[in-house]
């Protein structure tokens, strides 16, 4: 066994740990989470591999014992993800009073019906996994071949697949459901929802520090990615994304919802299936409107006049779909932002605050001004009918809680 799976974490009781991971077509993030019984504890260690893309420079950053480091890889052209998940063992085997590597658990975005729940990965669930790379092309196929490149390197060490679609498992019918015929329905043409590891996670926060949690939640997940959650009594029961993670809000390169009839007008003017996926995921959103970045911070600085549009066309497309969630939950208590976005983005906040004042909600200057996304922070006045927080996100530690759990049973 690698040296990584065999130390052990002394003199705290802390014993063994839960790997937490991320993989991306070019980058992996990662977060060691140490276990005191079967519960979780703060990260330990934290990072980010990056530059993984062909033509790259491989980059490893990390976080350990509150010191920054970074390191650059020296990768072949070859199976390099996994020369990194090497680079990443070793590190790990490395460093000081790091406790056995009890399961690695892995973001997968999309489980479909298949999997309304995390799930312990073998051969079978692999290869039911990979007939949904289609409806999650642009993170599927990258979540599931990190899993194949760890149970490699770290054989003998449960993969656990935790899903973003699992939060939305109760949604009700007439939510999920398309006007589309019945053949169509069954063959699994339907909404699932997205974001749900992040969504678990400010839920369960919420539920921690304030009673109102309880009642009628709108989350916004706004990053690169973005989406709504509408919640009641804990459980999402609307959600703006739908059988792909590309419905919904605009976002940093995808289009959010698309009158259908786009497609088929695109497809008589001879557009093929590679030409219409790449523009809606990779050249449309806050990249495609202000045609010089996907980045809200850079488009903020940006005095152009299409960096305006894309960034009024984002808050406007937030703003509507609230309503939209508001008017099925039939009023709101509470509104909490999370996400790069929703975390740091001070000005945008403030934005949506006065668009939705009229459901009664009203943001305090001051708190907003402070909330930058390092600890949770209620933002609203005294004066604002419904609460408003600012959650930040961490998708790991909810994936870190899964893998425990099913590895204890």
């Amino acid at each position: 066994m690698p040296a990584a799976v065999t130390r052990a974490w002394f003199g705290k009781g802390l014993e063994m740990a839960i790997l937490s991971v991320n993989a991306g077509s070019s980058s992996l993030k990662f977060s060691l989470y140490p276990l005191l019984g079967r519960e979780v504890q703060p990260q330990i260690l934290s990072g980010n591999i990056e530059g993984l893309e062909p033509a790259g420079a491989p980059e490893m950053r990390w976080t350990y014992q509150a010191q920054n480091h970074v390191r650059q890889l020296s990768l072949g052209s070859e199976q390099v993800f996994a020369q990194a998940l090497l680079s990443l063992r070793d590190l790990i085997a490395g460093l000081a009073d790091v406790p056995v590597i009890d399961a690695v658990a892995h973001r997968v975005v999309h489980g479909a019906e298949l999997y309304r729940a995390s799930v312990i990965v073998t051969d079978e669930v692999l290869a039911q996994l990979t007939r949904l790379n289609s409806l999650a092309p642009l993170h599927q196929p990258h979540n599931l071949e990190g899993i194949r490149a760890f149970r490699q390197a770290f054989a003998g060490i449960p993969q656990v697949a935790c899903f973003d679609t699992a939060f939305h498992a109760t949604l009700p019918e007439v939510d999920y459901r398309f006007a589309l015929p019945e053949d169509l329905y069954q063959q699994g043409l339907r909404r699932y929802g997205f974001h749900g590891l992040s969504y678990q996670y400010v839920m369960g926060t919420l539920l921690e520090h304030t009673a109102r949690a309880t009642g009628r939640v709108l989350m916004a997940h706004l990053g690169n990615g973005a989406s709504l959650c509408a919640a009641v009594g804990g459980k999402s029961c609307a959600t703006t994304m739908g059988f792909s993670a590309l419905d919904g809000l605009m976002m940093g390169t995808r289009t959010g919802s698309l009158d259908a009839g786009v497609l088929l007008y695109l497809l008589e003017q001879g557009w093929d299936h590679a030409r219409l996926q790449k523009l809606l995921y990779k050249q449309s959103g806050l990249l495609g409107v202000s045609g010089t970045s996907a980045d809200m911070r850079r488009l903020r600085s940006d005095p152009s006049a299409g960096a305006k549009l894309a960034t009024d066309m984002f808050a406007y497309r937030v703003i509507r779909e609230s309503g939209a969630l508001v008017a099925c939950m039939q009023g709101l208590d509470v509104l909490a932002f999370s996400g790069g976005i929703g975390e740091h983005d001070v000005f945008l906040r403030e934005q949506l605050g006065q668009k939705l004042a009229w459901i009664g909600v009203d943001i305090d200057p001051q708190r907003n001004a402070q909330a930058t996304g390092v600890t949770v922070m209620s933002i609203h006045s005294p004066n604002s009918k419904v609460e408003v927080w600012v959650v930040p996100t961490d998708e790991g530690v909810v994936a870190a809680r899964e893998a425990a759990r099913l590895i204890a049973v």
